[in-house]
């Protein structure tokens, strides 16, 4: 009875394994239809799901950012952090979800407040949170902020356009164009569904400027808070009432009141008092009266002409690419109406470098997808099998889009990176079927059905695990938070589904199209081949001597083991060394059609002569082969914040085709040529620079970072302290310039009020400073509607009579007895030298910079020298935390790790779960670090960075060559099973699956290398997701065909010494007969 029992048992443990996909395997042999049906299906919900996905650069991973602004008129920095910023921030400070909090405070009188929030966090909650803070904060804040208004609105993700609208008719000035912009084009911009906001850079709306004279005042006796109330009391609304109501009379009658006036007229006779002899003073008597602009703080020139720039932003989740279509179509369609003499021209497009990069990745697509197919026609070496592949990788690739639009994801790089890796990839089930039914057919298995059936017994099973492990690498990426979530999620999520329904295809429609199309090869003889059979037939006869040597080489290897651990050891150590040597970066820039520029004058001066150095910076610019358009704008500078002394800009290059036919027109040369020749304008530090590489993380590229004073120090010593590490950081070679708004050396006068003979003379303080406030600052005296917007009533002395430190002498304030004294007698005032702006971050004193890399160095490289020259030059009383993309990329880094770790568990114990085996996962985890050492060499030698795209790429790596690994061990298990010794089972494995491996690897390979040697549009993002996944993958193959099996027999033969279950030699023979 022993022989018997001892057959059933091997029986059992040969089937055990493939015996419960039988029936559902020959259900779909048996019913093609079903099969093909289940295909078809996959294929029209997917095309369903193209057609409604959104398209965009990114994913929505730009933080959640509530922004605050306020505006407290003629105070200075200091006054607006202490009245303003501070109480808004004491309320806002740990709203729930904050991830930190900026602000800033200028002379302008603005107060700004970005409170940024952690990844997921509803934004209109968050805004509802900073409402209510806000609201709680309104008691303390001075009474012209709470008139002005705090504003509190949901920042939305990067800007998708910014365009010039400018004026070739001298009639029509910037302030004309910014008012027609904000009355006729603006609200219509921001009713485009998709669009968040559309504004402008500039203050230039409607104003009714009230201009003072204070001779004339003087001479009146009035003080300008007098001329204020005036204002105030005679235009105003009115609810007078209804006649006749609850009377019993006929008719009701609405009495009017015409309201607040609007018009420069009814201005000028507002009546302030009245004179002997039955006259009246009015307000032109004493005050010239303009509609005119709010703000005089900048202008904007495009082409030499006076211009108004603007952004356009889109709400979260919405489609870029359909919102900048339409709103290209409504601005032609406008373009029509605009006053003659009125055109524009957009700067920035997303939609320009969108379109042109997703065609590439297209066409990329369509490349790899052909050159995946020569590979496996050179395998298979007939139309039919290729056939096969060559329908499953549509159906993946186009139902995996249904998914995507199931999870609310969009049409975008990372998603089209990931498809385009994913051929080479879901290509392999499909291979490894088709190769499977061949080789049962060469080996007399039957028919092509029969044969079907008995290779899909075989290799279910494999299928199954190479699929669960595939998703098991990227299982791990979708509990990680933050920006980096979000893109190893869409990545990762897209090449699990694209692989799922490979598998399901590799189980359904696949062995189907086999059962039905695959015939065997042809025995014709040599001579009566064809060229191409003739190749097949070398080529064959190659591979099988190749194979031979293959199985031969593992008797010495198997005989010197210890030179798998020798290889395995090198391979570890060589990993760690191209860790420390591969620079790091977060995600590479791309040239996007557009540069940024920042200009800084030195402290005070006048806008004018920013101006003067803008224009003759955008002739030189011009002149620059690939430079379009320039546009700028002046009293803010794009890094170094608002102020007289600073402007920005930027400029649209010609289009990429057009470039890509010139030498020296990328976008790195056109940089490097603008500070050459900028280099020779005086007093002005110019800086260039590209947009951020992913929208909604600050303003330009490179690292940005704030410094902390955590003792509230004098902001001199700051200064200094900034100055100095700002000093080091220039010394090291990585850091290319280092720019901050941080300045404390603006010209300024120290105010003093002489309080004795003010209160002698019967002068209050408060009535001192709001005589200043009303001639100097500008008083907010009240508001209007005109056109259907509402606008302010500003007073202030003419330009002329507040120019210098004399024109307080003529300037009045009324004293107890009804006269007339000149303010001088009060007040003195002292030079002295102080900060344009003040930011605060997490509620202390900052220092905002921005660091950028020199061509030769990384990101990561700049963010590792600010660290070391932090640790050297700050002391205690100093920290540094980084703001934007920065933050991200600090992130990425820990988290990395930890990924690859999950990724590792994971598959170890699905494995383990498959093999029933803690320790014959081992043979396929320890043949990793071969491919993972390939892909860091391959980054490293084509000299790119370990950013987000190659970490997302290591993940799918590992999953390939687990893949690998799996196909080798699962067969020699096999073998194992019916009674092969330890050796002879690896050997046959390693030689049976060398054939579909070398394909499956070759055509990922291959697949990879249109994306390796791209170039042009979105280039550096290709090379980054391909190169080393490309590399690992060679390099991973190659090793772990010698040293799979080796590890395969050492850790099975462990397993079997621990357990103590070693099959019978003798079962072999007892199965066949």
């Amino acid at each position: 009875m022993a022989a018997p029992s001892l057959l059933h048992t091997a029986r059992n443990d040969f089937y055990e394994e493939n015996v419960r996909y039988n029936y559902m395997i020959k259900n779909f042999i048996n019913r093609p239809v079903l099969s093909t049906v289940i295909s078809i299906l996959i294929v029209i919900l997917g095309v369903l799901g193209i057609i409604s996905l959104p398209i965009s650069q990114y994913p929505d991973i730009a933080p959640v950012t509530v922004q605050v602004s306020a505006n407290y008129g003629g105070a200075n920095a200091e006054t607006v952090l202490k009245s303003v910023v501070v109480p808004l921030e004491e309320q806002i400070n740990g709203v729930e979800n904050m991830d930190y909090i900026s602000s800033s405070a200028s002379n302008s009188g603005a107060a700004n407040i970005s409170v940024f929030f952690k990844q997921g966090t509803d934004g209109d909650v968050a805004a509802v949170n900073v409402q209510n803070a806000v609201s709680r904060a309104n008691a303390l804040l001075p009474a012209e902020v709470k008139q002005a208004g705090v504003t509190v609105r949901k920042q939305n993700s990067g800007n998708l356009m910014f365009l010039s609208f400018y004026s070739e008719n001298p009639k029509l000035d910037d302030v004309f164009l910014q008012n027609y912009l904000n009355i006729n084009v603006i609200p219509a911009l921001k009713r485009i569904s998709g669009v968040g906001d559309a504004s402008v850079f500039g203050g230039k709306t409607y104003s009714m400027r009230v201009w003072l004279d204070p001779q004339k005042l003087q001479a009146y006796k009035l003080s300008p808070t007098e001329v204020t109330a005036a204002i105030s009391s005679q235009s105003l609304e009115a609810a007078a009432g209804t006649l006749g109501q609850n009377s019993g009379q006929s008719y009701e009658y609405v009495i009017k009141y015409k309201g607040k006036y609007n018009k420069v007229e009814e201005y000028e006779n507002i009546v302030l008092k009245a004179l002997d002899g039955g006259k009246v003073l009015r307000l032109k008597d004493v005050a010239t009266i303009q509609l005119d602009a709010l703000s005089y703080s900048g202008f904007s020139e495009s082409g030499g002409k006076a211009a108004v720039a603007m952004g356009i932003s889109q709400t979260p989740g919405s489609n870029a690419h359909e919102i900048i279509q339409n709103i290209e179509t409504y601005l032609k369609e406008a373009e029509k109406s605009f006053p003659e003499g009125i055109s524009y021209s957009i700067n920035y497009n997303a939609n320009t470098f969108l379109d042109a990069a997703i065609s590439k990745v297209v066409s990329t697509l369509l490349e790899a997808f052909l050159l995946v197919f020569l590979v496996v026609y050179l395998f298979l070496q007939d139309f039919r099998s290729t056939l096969i592949p060559a329908i499953a990788v549509p159906v993946s690739i186009v139902g995996t889009f249904f998914f995507l639009n199931l999870f609310g994801y969009s049409i975008n790089m990372l998603t089209l990176f990931a498809l385009v890796l994913a051929i080479g990839i879901v290509v392999d089930d499909a291979i490894v079927v088709v190769e499977a039914v061949h080789a049962k057919m060469e080996h007399g298995a039957g028919d092509a059905k029969e044969s079907t059936v008995e290779a899909m017994n075989e290799i279910a099973g494999a299928i199954i695990s190479i699929t669960l492990v595939m998703a098991a690498v990227f299982i791990p990426v979708t509990f990680i938070g933050g920006t980096t979530g979000v893109f190893y999620k869409q990545f990762g999520i897209t090449l699990m589904v694209a692989i799922a329904i490979s598998a399901i295809n590799a189980l359904t429609l696949s062995p189907v199209l086999c059962s039905l199309f695959l015939k065997p090869h042809g025995d014709k003889a040599y001579e009566e081949k064809g060229w191409l059979g003739k190749f097949f037939h070398k080529f064959n006869i190659a591979f099988a001597e190749g194979t031979r040597r293959y199985g031969k080489a593992f008797t010495f290897l198997l005989r010197h083991k210890w030179l798998t651990l020798v290889m395995f050891a090198v391979a570890v150590g060589s990993l760690l060394f191209m860790n420390k040597q591969l620079k790091s970066g977060f995600v590479p820039s791309e040239d996007q059609g557009f540069v940024m520029m920042n200009v800084e004058m030195i402290p005070g001066a006048s806008m004018e002569r920013v101006a003067n150095v803008m224009r003759q910076l955008e002739k030189k610019v011009s002149n620059i082969p690939g430079v379009d358009r320039v546009t700028f704008v002046t009293g803010r500078g794009m890094l170094s914040g608002e102020g007289s002394n600073n402007g920005m800009g930027f400029f649209r290059l010609k289009p990429f085709e057009e470039r890509a036919k010139a030498e020296g027109q990328d976008i790195q040369t056109i940089i490097q040529r603008a500070f050459v020749a900028t280099a020779g304008i005086k007093d002005a530090k110019i800086i260039f620079f590209q947009p951020p590489s992913v929208p909604g993380f600050g303003i330009g590229s490179g690292a940005s970072f704030v410094l902390l004073d955590k003792s509230g120090g004098e902001i001199s010593q700051v200064s200094k302290d900034a100055d100095a590490f700002m000093a080091a950081l220039m010394q090291r070679p990585e850091i290319q310039y280092v720019q901050t708004s941080f300045n404390t050396n603006y010209p300024q006068y120290q105010m003093d009020i002489n309080v004795e003979r003010a209160m002698q003379s019967g002068v209050s303080v408060s009535n001192i400073l709001g005589t200043l406030q009303n001639f100097i600052g500008g008083y907010y005296a009240s508001d209007f509607t005109l056109y259907g917007k509402q606008f302010r009533v500003m007073v202030q002395a003419l330009p002329d009579d507040r120019k210098n430190v004399e024109s307080l002498s003529s300037m009045y304030v009324k004293t107890a007895t009804g006269e007339m004294a000149p303010i001088s007698q009060f007040v003195s005032l002292k030079r002295v030298f102080g900060p344009q702006s003040l930011s605060r971050y997490n509620l202390f004193t900052s220092v905002a910079m921005t660091a950028s890399n020199n061509a030769s160095y990384s990101t990561g490289d700049a963010i590792a020298a600010v660290e070391e020259v932090a640790a050297k030059t700050l002391n205690a009383n100093y920290s540094i935390d980084y703001t934007g993309l920065t933050r991200e990329e600090q992130n990425a880094g820990s988290q990395t790790v930890i990924i690859f770790m999950l990724s590792l568990v994971f598959t170890y114990f699905i494995l383990a779960a498959q093999y029933e085996s803690y320790i014959v996962p081992l043979s396929v985890l320890l043949s990793l670090p071969f491919g993972i050492f390939g892909a860091y060499l391959g980054q490293w030698l084509f000299g790119l960075e370990n950013n987000i795209y190659f970490q997302i790429s290591l993940i799918m790596l590992m999953g390939l060559l687990a893949k690998n690994a799996i196909l080798i061990v699962e067969f020699a298990l096999q073998r194992r099973r019916t009674g092969d010794s330890l050796s002879k089972s690896a050997i046959d494995a390693a030689m049976a699956r060398l054939r579909p491996i070398l394909m499956t690897s070759f055509a990922f390979i291959v697949g990879l290398l249109p994306l390796v040697f791209a170039s042009g549009v979105g280039a550096a993002g290709n090379r980054s997701v391909a190169t080393g996944a490309a590399a690992g993958q060679l390099i991973g193959t190659f090793f772990g065909l010698v040293v799979i099996p080796v590890l395969f027999v050492v850790f099975q033969h462990l397993q079997e010494k621990i357990t103590g279950k070693t099959p019978k030699k003798k079962v072999v023979a007892w199965i066949e007969n």
